[in-house]
């Protein structure tokens, strides 16, 4: 037999005559169709188009944070949900399931947030009912929410996550503030985005390049659930030096499953994100004990600050995640700095943390005051509160109560940048 290089050989030297070859043609097609032979990929199995199933509005808290209603089963009201691509399931606040006198069932099962690791127990086999969507045989796990409800004032009965975005291709469209639920099948994706190729097994994974001391490409979750741009572990800031040693940090808490943590408030020169570049980026870095940024596999996550300039399709069957470009794109970013955190108790703002040397402690400021007013404003909502307290260089006066004592104090909103 002749080798693979002197077929090759042979087939270079041989002048075919034009003639020739279309005789040769017409021969073998004459063949295949007097012995019913067939040629390779002549057919191929397609997907029918995917279908709009349903449209429904949302709003959205600090930082993009998404929160849409629903219904559990057959009771009447309606729940508050997060639509967070960082949770790996779904789940139920757990006095959201005593006020409904739901029984949770234990497991064996743990989770893990920012503050720690926990066992958690289930509602299997549930319903959650969207407007023109009912999506069965759902596992809720069972966590407490009361953090989140007290950060953004007002009640998260759920998250919403892998499991209800594993079935469908959900857009989100901060244009609109609508969220668009898509059977799987052929999808057609507007023009003038990008098409990401991100890991998924129940977070999505993209890569991202980071540059500050230095340029580093690095993997992270795309978590809509985190109301920042970027947040680092330590052990990654550290093992990369992307950060200079001199690079000014401040001290803030952040809060998430689990409860708070302490986290260094900083920026980044620029983070990019497939064609798109954003620059001057704030990012936290936080000592991760627990492991929750998967490091040395992942460098940390890129929250709903970031991702909310894009209306986003999820289509994890296919493994895409479509970024288009919105009209919040060139959003400016908040480089504001109080080191004041503030709660939602029992009808009342109050006074959670107060950082060392921060703005809120030359204010005056302490743990546990009753805040009645940001400048001029008394609407007790502590999402128009957390506003005004990022409008960067100025000097608000507030209004709190303390022990029954009503104080003025003064406080100078600081920048990071």
């Amino acid at each position: 037999m002749l080798s693979l290089e002197k077929h090759l050989s042979l087939f270079y030297r041989i002048r075919i005559r034009p003639r020739f070859y279309r005789s040769c043609l017409l021969l073998l097609a004459a063949i295949g169709f007097i012995t019913g032979g067939t040629l390779g990929a002549q057919e191929t199995f397609v997907q029918p188009p995917s279908r709009l199933i349903t449209s429904f509005p949302f709003t959205t808290f600090t930082g993009g944070v998404i929160l849409i209603k629903a219904r559990l089963d057959n009771f009447p009201d309606s729940l508050n949900f997060i639509l967070d691509t960082g949770s790996g399931g779904i789940s139920l606040d757990s006095l959201t399931c005593v006020r409904l006198r739901l029984t949770p069932q234990p497991s064996d099962k743990t989770i893990l947030g920012i503050a720690g690791v926990r066992k958690v127990k289930f509602l299997y086999n549930e319903t959650l009912r969207l407007p023109g969507l009912t999506v069965d045989s759902l596992n809720f796990h069972v966590n407490d929410y009361d953090i989140l409800t007290s950060v953004y004032g007002e009640k998260v009965d759920g998250i919403i996550g892998f499991s209800f975005f594993s079935r469908y291709i959900v857009q989100i469209d901060y244009d609109s503030m609508r969220v668009k639920v898509w059977s799987h099948g052929n999808f057609r994706y507007p023009r003038g985005g990008f098409m990401m190729r991100p890991v998924i097994a129940s977070l999505p994974i993209l890569g991202a390049e980071v540059m500050e001391a230095r340029k580093v490409f690095a993997r992270f979750y795309f978590d809509t659930g985190a109301g920042l741009c970027a947040l680092f572990s330590s052990d990654f800031i550290s093992d990369s030096t992307l950060l200079d040693s001199r690079k000014k940090e401040y001290y803030t808490s952040a809060q998430g499953l689990g409860g708070k943590a302490i986290m260094r408030l900083t920026t980044v020169k620029e983070l990019r994100i497939g064609p798109y570049r954003f620059r001057h980026v704030p990012s936290y870095v936080f000592d991760d004990q627990y492991n929750v940024t998967s490091y040395p596999n992942l460098g940390g996550l890129v929250g709903n600050d970031i991702l909310r300039r894009f209306n986003v399709t999820l289509n994890y069957d296919r493994r895409v995640i479509y970024l288009l470009p919105n009209s919040h794109y060139r959003d400016l970013f908040d480089y504001s700095y109080t080191g004041l955190g503030i709660y939602w108790m029992d009808g009342e703002i109050k006074v959670g943390d107060v950082m060392k040397d921060s703005p809120a402690e030359k204010a005056g400021l302490k743990e546990d005051d009753i805040l009645l007013s940001v400048g001029n404003n008394f609407s007790n909502n502590i999402q128009t509160y957390k506003n005004l307290l990022q409008n960067t260089g100025d000097k608000l006066k507030l209004i709190v109560n303390r022990n029954g004592e009503l104080l003025q104090l003064s406080l100078q909103v600081k920048s990071i940048r």
